[in-house]
């Protein structure tokens, strides 16, 4: 059985692979062309893929891909929907670092960590700038949208810190320990009102895509904070920008927006109490063994007809 392996996860892996699977041929191929050329008689494939390589892939039967957000793929390759192919993702592997990401932002933002490097840089001691803006976190509010595995681990961080957290969700569910509700999605624009930082976890889908509009944007309270750290094109981000510039928006970090890279004529770029990372909030050293875990306890599956893990529901998006 030939799988092919189009993300480079380093030479150890390929030999990892090869010590764990002596039967299975395993082929890196990390250049598009080169990949074109190899899935021609793969069964499966690891990492990422594009259209051309995906139309190449005749015996495909299963790819796992590395991420865990798939709305990409599925846009670029809408035959996964209708075909054979099982498709699975790293679903959790990330959650950890991401929800890390968030608290980064968040207790950067209270404590003011943007301007008191700005000071030490230009070598200010500057007390008075800090009066009666230091936020303290406990007491506060934070929605959540939605609660899946990030949400959770975004509440269980947040509960430690004394904040109330609500929810909205698609799905019902009884609220996990430290979450004090999780609402239906009618109930969005009551949570918006009401929290002090608002965090979307959620996958991008048809539902959620423009979900946080310029008008449910208005309806934050005044010095609200946002933090984005699954999918853009959830929030507007023109109507983000603006509220930042105003003054009414209090924050943001982005660790994704709708169009990456972020084009330099954003207007994302210069707002203010802004803070933009390139989609890396999830990159720790964890993360690359957590992936690798998956996809060697998946192809252990795979060879003994076992159900697979993190199996992806194409129609649903998560």
């Amino acid at each position: 059985m030939k799988v092919v392996l189009t993300y480079d996860m380093g030479e150890s892996f390929v030999e990892e692979l090869r010590t764990a699977f002596p039967e299975l041929d395993f082929y890196p191929a990390y250049d598009e062309a080169e990949q074109e050329q190899e899935v021609a008689d793969a069964e499966v494939v690891f990492g990422l893929m594009r259209r051309p390589v995906f139309l190449a892939a005749k015996k495909l039967k299963w790819f796992h891909f590395v991420g865990i957000g798939f709305d990409p793929i599925v846009r670029d390759l809408p035959e996964l929907r209708t075909g054979d192919v099982a498709m699975t993702n790293a679903r959790e592997t990330h959650v950890v670092p991401m929800a890390d990401h968030v608290f980064a932002a968040i207790l950067s933002y209270a404590h003011r960590i943007p301007e008191l490097l700005e000071d030490q840089h230009n070598r200010q001691w500057n007390t008075k700038r800090y009066v009666r803006r230091i936020i303290e976190l406990a007491g506060t509010k934070m929605g959540v949208l939605a609660m899946g595995d990030i949400g959770r681990a975004v509440a269980t961080r947040a509960a430690a810190f004394g904040i109330e957290v609500y929810a909205v969700d698609i799905l019902p569910m009884d609220p996990p320990p430290g979450v004090c509700a999780v609402w239906p999605v009618e109930r969005l624009d009551e949570m918006l009102a009401m929290v002090d930082w608002l965090v979307i976890t959620a996958p991008r889908t048809k539902e959620t895509t423009g979900m946080i509009n310029r008008q449910r944007l208005a309806l934050l309270k005044e010095g609200a904070f946002v933090v984005v750290v699954s999918r853009g094109g959830i929030v507007d981000e023109e109507a983000l920008a603006e509220g930042l510039h105003a003054g009414r928006i209090g924050g943001a970090a982005l660790d994704a927006t709708e169009v990456e890279p972020l084009p330099p004529d954003s207007s994302l770029w210069d707002a203010p109490n802004m803070l933009i990372s390139p989609h890396t909030s999830a990159e720790s050293v964890q993360l690359i063994e957590r992936r690798k875990a998956i996809f060697v306890e998946n192809m252990h599956r795979y060879l003994a007809g076992e159900a697979l893990l993190n199996v992806c529901d194409l129609e649903k998006g998560y």
